[in-house]
């Protein structure tokens, strides 16, 4: 008798559904153990999945863009041992509902994502018609928005309502092109709206004056560089919420209905952006046990695994407390950020700029030019009230400000 291996989707400890990214087999190519099989999206990471024996692809139960639950079966294998053509209405059954194989490994099209896929079909597109301008010249949405607006005849054009003061022969032209959400987008979409509306948001705003980070990170920078480093203002953002964290627990907490998790260990998530597609937390795991290279380091990994797809499915779990620098992209103050639920804080980082100040030292006071930045906490109102957001918040300001001339932040 035939042996039949289920090949499932891989457990996750959050529960999340994962989307089919692509199949990298077809309905009765042969396969090795281990060997990748198909590709999973999920709302942080893309997880490819490998086969579980060696045999033949026989069936595949979810094809491209179909969503998929842990443990779900997705397609099966003829074991190796038992291996045999497979009838040839199964074969042709099957191959109906199988994307076809993916293109050689290397090309510039290898991992079109479902929404790409989509819009091909929608426009009647090959793959090799479309400049990709994405990463490894993958084709993105917009490169084939660009592509059908202009291939489109020079004559086409769409009947718009008069535009008051324009000739009455004046026509315009126009499109709109329908952008199907990735599943990262899905996902986000999903959890923002669920943690606005599980949890009170409050928040509380600080100013920090950076001059003595500046100083420091000027002084220290070639130094982390040589060891194959980038120190980021966000590597001491990370190490002053380390020190507060450590002063005050409540703050890396989860809210339970029946009562606070403190947890007892750091584990703190930076937001990424990744452009249209949307937003990931990586994760700085046990920070309290990391020095400031070690910050630095483990974050340029996450940040560049971030933004090239590949983190690890450990790499975006297990978070208490998230960081989201927003000033990078110019933006003075954001407020409310939407809590990473379910933690209950969540710190914001405004653009550093140079601004006008009052300095009070020795007893009298003085003008003078500081680099200063806004920073914010918006904390779930269940779990904190204001003045613990207060006394959290002012530790990290102090921190900052006071930051010592050796490499490492004070410690308590």
């Amino acid at each position: 008798m035939s042996r039949i291996e289920d090949v499932l989707a891989p457990p996750n400890q959050e529960g999340t559904r994962a989307t089919i990214l692509r199949w990298c087999k077809a309905v009765g190519d042969s396969v090795t153990k281990d060997e990748p099989l198909v590709e999973l999206e999920t709302d942080k990471v893309t997880v490819e999945i490998p086969a579980p024996a060696s045999g033949t692809l026989i069936e595949v139960l979810k094809p491209v863009s179909a969503e998929v639950s842990p443990d779900e079966v997705l397609a099966r294998l003829r074991l190796a041992d038992a291996a045999m053509a497979a009838p040839a209405d199964v074969r042709e059954t099957s191959s109906r509902e199988t994307p076809p194989p993916a293109p050689a490994a290397g090309g510039a099209q290898e991992r079109l994502s479902p929404s790409v896929r989509r819009l091909l079909r929608e426009h009647s597109l090959a793959p090799g018609e479309v400049n990709g301008t994405g990463r490894d010249g993958r084709i993105t949405a917009e490169d084939i928005a660009r592509h059908v607006s202009q291939a489109r005849p020079p004559g086409a054009r769409v009947q718009s309502p008069a535009i008051a003061g324009a000739p009455a022969s004046t026509t315009m032209t126009t499109t709109s092109t329908t952008i199907p959400h990735t599943a990262i987008r899905r996902r986000v979409a999903e959890h923002m709206a669920r943690s606005l509306a599980d949890a009170p948001h409050v928040t509380t705003l600080f100013e920090a004056d950076l001059t003595r980070i500046l100083r420091h990170r000027a002084l220290h920078a070639p130094e982390f560089e040589s060891r194959g480093a980038r120190l980021t203002l966000t590597v001491y953002f990370i190490a002053a919420c380390v020190r507060a964290l450590r002063a005050h627990p409540e703050v890396n907490a989860t809210f339970n209905q029946d009562a606070m998790e403190l947890h007892g260990d750091l584990n703190i998530g930076i937001g990424t952006a990744l452009g249209n597609k949307g937003l990931i937390v990586p994760v700085i795991h046990r920070a309290q046990s990391s020095s400031l290279f070690d910050i630095a380091q483990r974050l340029n990994q996450l940040v560049e695994g971030a933004r090239a797809g590949t983190l690890a499915p450990q790499d975006v779990r297990g978070g208490t407390f998230t960081i989201s620098n927003h000033g990078v992209g110019g933006s003075l103050l954001a407020a409310p950020i939407v809590i990473n639920q379910p933690q209950v804080a969540i710190l914001g980082v405004g653009k550093v700029e140079r601004r006008v100040c009052v300095i009070e030292a020795g007893g009298s006071e003085s003008i003078a030019v500081r680099s200063m930045c806004y920073l914010t906490l918006t904390i779930d109102h269940r779990a904190l009230d204001a003045f613990q957001a207060n006394a959290f918040l002012k530790l990290v300001v102090e921190t900052l400000e006071q930051w010592p001339e050796t490499s490492e932040p004070p410690h308590d």
